[in-house]
């Protein structure tokens, strides 16, 4: 019997360039992912398939498994010795928070990207199999579609993108005029950003940010493992400074024509100088200037919170994300959301700890926290 519902399988997507049209009378066969694939594992999701996100790159695997541990259980799906699909999978343990197989930790979007409903399906199903063999609690995929209706999803996040223009002119008038007024505001204050080599200034200000949201964050290495992984083309680091102090910093990903500020925070002395809010018109001000970015990824927000709201603000709207369980040992989805009100007790008192102290402690949660 077949895991997923083949009535509502992702549609059919056409086959990359110089795929045979006999290639889809083939079988899918689904192997493991290899060191040696990832040449060929890039190329499918850069420019062979369409579906597929920055987080669905080989990097990531590398990246979870050296910066956190999490072993990787990276699957693709080949006809006729092409690559038709791609699955990224990684195994979160916790005495904490459960054992689980994620697509994919630390990412805001992930799950089967595919060619066809065939791959997709093969890939689905050998998931499925793998969580089982795992005896995990759950397998969860972070879809951006829905592709398995009968599971159960979560629709607590939505993510925020728009096309941006080359001219700053008209990235500014695109922002509705009680936030452009904030970004104002903020080049007023005589702010300055610039590209930082070092993440450490981000993760003074990011650390910060996240304690004061009552948030465990994770280790400095991790930003360290992101920039050696995907180097300075793909990832970059934005510090703001008021004079030579800095104040807020954000580490944003760059993938086909797309910018996604992603892990941005700033000091408590960011919010009077509207830093923030310069931060993010700096990085799409630099964005636009390479000619070659036409999409401004805001990344996901859970609906209802300040930073949901935050985005609108901007004039981004909303789209849903679709992530989906496969519950194996689980008898419901998990709800690790700072929202759920058994975390209440532990956020506040989280919140009051001394930053050096967060930042030594958080990593030990964290990791668990993809």
């Amino acid at each position: 019997m077949s895991l997923i519902d083949d009535e509502h399988s992702a549609p059919i997507v056409a086959a990359p360039e110089g795929a045979q049209a006999d290639d889809r009378r083939e079988p899918v066969q689904v192997r493991a992912f290899t060191r040696e694939d990832a040449a060929r594992w890039d190329r499918f999701v850069e420019a062979d398939c369409a579906e597929a996100t920055f987080f669905h790159l080989s990097g990531w695997e590398r990246v979870l498994r050296e910066a956190f541990g999490h072993r990787c259980h990276y699957l693709l799906a080949e006809r006729s010795g092409s690559i038709v699909g791609v699955l990224p999978l990684a195994q979160v343990k916790s005495m904490l928070f459960g054992h689980s197989l994620i697509s994919t930790p630390f990412c805001v979007y992930g799950g089967v990207a595919a060619l066809d409903e065939d791959a997709g399906r093969a890939l689905t199903e050998r998931a499925c199999a793998l969580a089982e063999e795992l005896g995990v609690d759950y397998l969860e995929l972070r879809n951006l579609q829905r592709r398995n209706p009968q599971w159960p999803a979560k629709d607590l996040y939505v993510t925020f993108r728009r096309e941006i223009s080359q001219d700053d002119e008209e990235n500014l008038k695109a922002i509705p005029r009680k936030q452009r007024a904030m970004v104002r505001k903020g080049i007023k204050k005589g702010l300055s950003a610039a590209q930082d080599q070092d993440v450490s200034v981000l993760y003074e200000c990011y650390s910060e940010s996240v304690r004061n949201l009552g948030t465990p964050v994770f280790g400095k290495a991790y930003l360290e493992k992101l920039r050696e992984v995907f180097g300075e083309n793909r990832c970059r680091t934005l510090t703001v400074r008021n004079g030579d102090e800095p104040v807020a910093g954000v580490m944003s990903f760059y993938f086909r024509d797309e910018v996604l500020p992603y892990y941005g925070g700033g000091k408590a002395s960011a919010r009077h100088l509207y830093a923030n809010d310069f931060m993010y018109w700096s990085v799409m001000q630099d964005a636009a200037s390479s000619g070659a970015v036409r999409v401004f990824d805001y990344g996901r927000s859970k609906v209802g919170t300040g930073s949901h709201d935050f985005k609108r603000h901007w004039g981004f709207e909303p789209t849903p994300l679709h992530y989906e369980y496969y519950l194996v040992r689980a008898k419901a989805m998990p709800n690790l959301s700072p929202t759920n009100p058994k975390y209440r007790l532990f956020i506040a008192a989280w919140k009051r700890l001394p930053n050096a102290l967060a930042t030594r402690l958080g990593p030990l949660l964290a990791r668990s926290l993809g």
